[in-house]
Order: C-alpha cells, then structure tokens, then sequence
C-alpha cells in the first residue's frame, strides 16, 4: 500500500474468524493510507470465511468495517474444520446426497446482503473436471451468489457462463419492469398482469438484480418483432 500508492484496490483477508481480525486491518489499512496520502477508507477489504468459527461469527464479522467489500467462502480449510469427508477442494462428500455447502453458503450470503456486500464463492480445485466445475458455479449463481474464485484460466469461461443469465431471462426481467413502470406511472395500480403472472414491487425488485448482471454481462436487448411488410412501390411514369 505504502510502495505504490493507488495501485491496490482491496486486500483479502484470510481465515477470518472474529470481527477484531477485521478491525485490525482496517486500523492498519487507515495508518498505511495515512502515510500514502491517500483518503481515508480508499482499500477494500474482503473477508475470507474459512471456518467453523469464522462461520459462526460471520454476521458480526460482516458489520466489523465500512471497508469490508465481500465475503468469501474458503471451502477446504472449512470442510476440514467441520470433519467433512471429502477431499476435493469445494466438491461434494461421497455418500450425501444433498448439498454438503448450502448452509455455510447460504448463512454467508445472508449476512453478506444484510450489510450490502458481495458474496463470493471460492475455487473448485479438480482443474480437469469441467462438468464438475459447472454444476458448483450453476448452484451458487442461482443462490445469488456474486462470483466464483478460480485457480486456472481455463476455468474462466466456465464461471462466467454460469454466472451470466441466459438471454430470455435477461428479457423477461426487461419486460417485467416495462410492465411495472407503465402500470405504476400510468395506470396507477400497484400490481399487473404479465402474461399469465401477477408482477407487483417485489417482482421489480427481481427484476432489477437480474436486469443488471445481464446489462454487466453485455448481454444484447430483446429482439424487435417484425414490423408489417413493406408494400410494393408504384411503377415510376415515364418523363
């Protein structure tokens, strides 16, 4: 921070597990920026939950510092922590057959939207297993989750597949907030029709977030539907 000032964004913290982890760094990150002449609070912080016992914290941890930017799950010191048999970074114990991480992943985003941070989901270590890869990075993406940690580029698109909405949901979210501005600033009623599904406030809130990771994702607009075809034009007279 101090060697080249402006040139770090955030820093990970790892193995978090109280929220006095945290408030160090932030006293230390504010002294750093102090000396680099650079404004209070400048350096993110991204928190690391690795265990049992940062799990259990993870709510006061959460709230622990404005410069906090994400939670992130470290999945193989965790499953360690809780004695879960498996040993593939972020897979799945044999012999369960549910999701081995839903809890932890889901009690990190809770308290991580609570207190308006990312949510970060860490790596899948089977570098090979593309199918693998896909069906944890599709599961946290339909939690909510904001991303995925990778070790490898080859991992890259995969991530960024999953994480990117398919384009008919992009516009269905599109329409739906179309639909709700027009009924709301115009017909005056709180709740619509749309198709054969009543949208309403809690409907535009979904479709806000979805409307935004497909704008990030560049994904392109609705198609335009057909416009009525073009009529033959009269023979030119002759002069």
């Amino acid at each position: 921070v101090e060697g080249a000032p402006g040139a770090v964004d955030s820093l990970v913290l790892p193995k978090v597990t109280s929220l006095s982890a945290v408030s160090w760094l932030d006293v230390l990150l504010g002294q750093a920026e102090q000396v680099a002449g650079l404004p209070p609070g400048a350096i993110g912080i991204e928190a690391q939950i690795e265990d049992a016992a940062g799990l259990s914290a993870v709510e006061a941890i959460a709230a622990a510092s404005p410069r906090l930017v994400s939670l992130v799950f470290g999945p193989a010191d965790f499953m360690a922590s809780i004695g879960m048999r498996s040993l593939t970074v972020g897979g799945q114990p044999a012999g369960y057959d549910f999701d081995a991480h839903h809890y932890p992943l889901m009690r990190m985003l809770v308290a991580a939207r609570a207190n308006g941070l990312q949510a970060i989901d860490g790596p899948y270590a089977r570098i090979q297993d593309t199918e693998g890869l896909r069906k944890a990075s599709a599961s946290v993406a339909a939690l909510g989750y904001d991303g995925k940690w990778v070790l490898h580029p080859a991992q890259v698109p995969v991530v960024n597949e999953a994480f990117t909405p398919a384009a008919e949901e992009y516009w269905r979210a599109l329409a739906i907030l179309a639909a709700y501005d027009r009924a709301t600033s115009l017909d005056r009623r709180g709740a619509v029709m749309l198709g054969d599904e009543m949208i309403d406030e809690a409907s535009r809130k979904m479709a806000l977030m979805l409307a935004a990771k497909g704008a990030a994702a560049g994904l392109p607009g609705p198609p335009r539907p057909p416009g009525p075809p073009e009529l033959p034009r009269p023979p030119e007279s002759a002069a």
